[in-house]
């Protein structure tokens, strides 16, 4: 598969503000996809302005024609099947079929305890999370769901006429453990991985090894449902490897780091949109460059 480039823009800037300069400037830069995370507030950015993913993805929407648009990621935290749905089949319908929903099992931090819940256990997030996909995956390509859960339940919930992307608008299932991949494995388009943690602080090869077995756990669940390895995205949130403090430095740098992560079976690299006196900082007419000329040099 052909690698793409695409980009996150976090949802901080009010949008009359320059926040909906940046989707533009996104679609102009011909960047395949724009995610924005899906968080109630995010680390740093808590005690400031910070604003809701799918308003944000829906006013995006309006103003852009050809740029997908998508999540990365929703999560269980603070989202229930039914009602994400039905947000969801909108949003498709009012982007002309434009949406992406990169979905995963969360985490502790902020929006682990915002709806007043204890903090859920790493098991019980994996739990709520193997229930919560194939809920969403029937309520988005069926017109009427029935079904009681353990977690998360549907009472003739209907929604009709179902996506613009038929059967549904695809899921990037963003998961490393042995019960998110199998997930990924069955009901993704794609899977998403923004590394592994442990090497974070690592080296640039002890990060490429991680990925590689990463691959390796996905291409075995793939093999156990016979499913073709090639027809599922794989994808990499970057900004948090071992590079991500050299990789958007110069054109070349991130050619470099493209190239080898094309090279494990990355078909989408996820670059965060600069944010002055933030980890995600860089020179905008540098990453300008990046944008518009990295994947040409890749693939030339």
């Amino acid at each position: 598969m052909r690698l793409r480039l695409s980009t996150v823009i976090l949802p901080y800037r009010p949008w009359h503000e320059g926040g909906r300069d940046e989707w533009q400037r996104a679609e102009r830069l011909g960047f395949h996809t724009a995610y924005t995370y899906d968080h109630l507030s995010w680390r740093t950015f808590r005690d400031g302005p910070w604003f809701g993913a799918i308003p944000t993805l829906t006013a995006a929407a309006a103003v852009t024609d050809r740029l997908r648009l998508g999540t990365l990621v929703t999560s269980p935290n603070f989202r229930h099947p039914v009602t994400l749905a039905k947000d969801l089949m909108t949003l498709d319908d009012i982007s002309g079929g434009r949406v992406t929903l990169g979905i995963g099992a969360g985490g502790n931090g902020f929006d682990a305890t915002a709806l007043g819940q204890e903090e859920w256990s790493p098991r019980e997030r994996a739990d709520r999370f193997a229930e919560f996909v194939p809920l969403l995956d029937r309520l988005l390509t069926e017109h009427s769901v029935t079904e009681q859960g353990t977690f998360y339940s549907a009472v003739e919930a209907r929604n009709i006429p179902g996506c613009v992307q038929r059967p549904r608008l695809p899921f990037a299932v963003a998961a490393t453990g042995p019960r998110g991949v199998k997930l990924a494995a069955s009901h993704g388009q794609a899977w998403v991985t923004a590394g592994d943690p442990k090497v974070f602080e690592g080296t640039p090869e002890q990060s490429l090894e991680a990925l590689a077995g990463q691959h390796m756990k996905l291409d075995k669940a793939l093999s156990d449902i016979g499913r073709d390895p090639e027809t599922i995205e794989r994808v990499l949130l970057t900004g948090f490897t071992p590079e991500r403090s050299t990789m958007l430095e110069s054109v070349d740098a991130f050619v470099d780091f493209a190239g080898r992560h094309r090279e494990l079976g990355f078909t989408e690299l996820v670059i965060h949109m600069p944010i002055a006196g933030s980890d995600f900082a860089a020179d905008d007419a540098v990453f300008d460059r990046i944008a518009t000329e990295a994947l040409g040099q890749l693939e030339g």
